[in-house]
């Protein structure tokens, strides 16, 4: 896997994007290593631009948009060129300048390509894919991050695919990605089913709430069952079981009842060190020291990960 920050090491976040906490003044870098997985020569384009939180999702800014954590970030290339199947490694130096406010702010590392006009066309396909950055400002300690499940809601589509809605609120200081999965067991007859994913793509701004949402299969009884809903951002987890009764077709079915809320105690093996664009660029976000010198190679494996999208 390609190296966090020391105390972020096991975070599969950090292993992702580029999470941190800085206080004014600071000056970090981070490595991001381009792989051009087609066999055609690509010129990519590598920028940073800004991004936003809104609406229970991570937005990117349009083209090259700027912002303040933008103007803070310098790249040692711009433009590199790969031959099929190559690779190069850019560095990105972020300068948090003294008089920083604080707080956090959002943004994007892009790795840019275009694809020629196919024969007889005058369009121009621009792929790209990035690594977030989720940079928090200010002195001492980083705020803690922390989440609360709420109101678990069965469902049914006029389809009749069963689904479960479920409520959650950002209750700490910095902004959370969830994912997660749903168990349903003491179903009729004792059946069990699952893990059924979450829907990914929520991202709560601190103080935010939002939904995700588990789509399970349509061939699924009614119940009741007991729903065990797993979240997690991180190294934050959170767990709560609940009663639930699937309704019929197109119908909303009744909050479910909630027998136990948990802490702590499921555990996932994280997969994430890299992104991969549609026609095969690859881009992975490697971590250094603040003292931007580098850290030896870890014994851990690499593994792929899907769109930082």
């Amino acid at each position: 896997m390609w190296e966090a920050p020391t105390e972020r090491r096991g975070d599969p976040r950090a292993l992702r994007y580029i999470v941190d906490h800085l206080p004014p003044g600071t000056t970090v870098k981070r490595q991001l290593l381009i792989v051009n997985r087609t066999d055609q020569t690509r010129r990519v384009d590598v920028y940073p631009a800004a991004a936003t939180l809104g609406d229970a999702a991570f937005r990117f800014g349009e083209g090259r948009a700027e912002n303040e954590l933008t103007s803070w970030v310098t790249l040692d290339e711009r433009s590199v060129e790969l031959e099929p199947w190559g690779e190069t490694r850019v560095r990105a130096t972020i300068t948090v300048p003294p008089t920083a406010s604080q707080g956090e702010r959002y943004g994007v590392v892009w790795a840019s390509t275009a694809s020629a006009p196919r024969a007889g066309g005058e369009i121009t396909q621009v792929h790209r894919v990035g690594v977030r950055m989720y940079l928090d400002i200010g002195p001492g300690g980083e705020p803690a991050s922390d989440f609360s499940i709420g109101e678990v809601r069965p469902a049914r589509s006029p389809e009749g695919e069963p689904s479960l809605t479920v409520q959650v609120s950002n209750t700490g200081g910095r902004a959370i990605d969830l994912t997660g999965a749903v168990i349903l067991s003491d179903g009729p007859a004792g059946s069990r089913a699952g893990p059924f994913p979450v829907g990914q793509g929520v991202t709560l701004a601190p103080g935010a709430s939002g939904q995700v949402i588990a789509r399970l299969p349509n061939t699924l009884p009614n119940g009741p069952w007991k729903a065990e809903v797993n979240l997690e951002s991180g190294l934050v987890k959170r767990s709560i079981a609940a009663q639930v009764t699937f309704p019929d077709a197109g119908q909303v079915g009744k909050r479910g009842n909630v027998v136990s809320r948990m802490f702590s105690g499921w555990t996932v093996v994280a997969t994430t060190v890299g992104l991969l664009l549609v026609v095969g660029l690859a881009m992975l976000a490697r971590r250094y020291r603040r003292s931007g010198r580098p850290r030896p190679p870890t014994s851990r494996p690499r593994s792929r990960t899907p769109a930082g999208r």
